[in-house]
């Protein structure tokens, strides 16, 4: 049994006709005649007397009419209450991100969050992540995009979009341009590296331990950008992820003892979340994850 015979069914009834029908419905006469036929089969019963100028219902299609109707109100309420909840989605997403961050894929999904679902406001707070952290987890904010190294405080969920080993960003022409770098041959060089707090900070001052060496740092800033630009200029070799080094004229050279990764991920705290805050989570996952 399909839906479509029941509409045809109850639209020859209300209209009299098969022809009327047929009209109102915008289909072909022959095509709701054949379909009726097919319900008619199915259930084992004739539910329309066809002779005469109009038809009229058997006692059997008098008992089933109202089911049908209901059945099709049915369906339309469950597409409306559908429609209304895609449209009619609302709240307020409180989102953290890293400083300086200026990923395409997570400022088009947010700028995409507001022609889709105009109903959700989207507040959005910079800040280092272990500041972000600790933020998700009081619940002043919802989610967070982070940097961190190692794993993420307990109680939050984490959904990883980048894990990559740091790079040494070298500019053009300095005598550590080469193939591979190691962090003890960057111990007479200034280090440029993103502020504490930071994943790439925590995975420079971790590599650095692990081996052996005291991590130092003569020059931070909140942006990558900054230390390339820092770094081109001569003022020391910039310590970033692979990914973040995108557009340095230099060469960005893998460290073979750095053994902590940095990571980017998109967290939450555990548990059941708003419709609106698991609706942009999902999307910045799909699409960070995309690269």
């Amino acid at each position: 049994m399909e839906m479509h015979q029941l509409r045809y069914f109850a639209a020859i009834v209300d209209e009299g006709t098969f022809t009327a029908a047929a009209h109102r419905l915008h289909v072909s006469q022959s095509g709701i005649s054949t379909q009726v036929a097919k319900l008619e089969l199915e259930l084992g019963q004739q539910l329309l007397y066809r002779s005469g100028r109009r038809i009229r219902l058997t006692p059997a299609g008098e008992a089933v009419l109202p089911l049908a109707k209901n059945a099709l109100a049915t369906l339309e309420a469950i597409k409306h209450t559908a429609a209304e909840f895609a449209d009619a989605l609302r709240g307020r997403v409180r989102l953290g991100m890293i400083m300086g961050c200026s990923i395409p894929a997570f400022l088009d999904t947010i700028a995409d969050l507001s022609h889709t679902h105009p109903g959700i406001e989207v507040s959005l707070h910079e800040g280092y992540s272990d500041a972000l952290q600790a933020q998700v987890l009081a619940g002043s904010l919802d989610l967070a995009l982070i940097g961190y190294a190692g794993s993420v405080a307990p109680g939050l969920e984490t959904g990883i979009v980048i894990d990559e080993p740091i790079t040494a960003a070298v500019p053009a022409g300095h005598p550590l341009d080469r193939p591979d770098l190691r962090l003890r041959d960057l111990r007479d060089e200034r280090i440029l590296c993103l502020c504490p707090g930071t994943g790439i900070r925590a995975a420079y001052e971790d590599s650095c331990h692990r081996i052996g060496l005291r991590p130092r740092v003569d020059i931070d800033a909140s942006s990558p950008v900054t230390l390339l630009r820092l770094a081109e200029r001569g003022a020391g070799v910039a310590i970033l992820s692979a990914s973040s080094t995108q557009g340095f004229s230099g060469q960005a050279i893998p460290l073979a003892d750095a053994a902590t990764h940095a990571r980017l991920g998109l967290i939450t705290r555990q548990g059941q979340h708003p419709p609106a805050v698991q609706l942009l989570r999902t999307r910045l996952l799909a699409a960070l994850q995309a690269g």
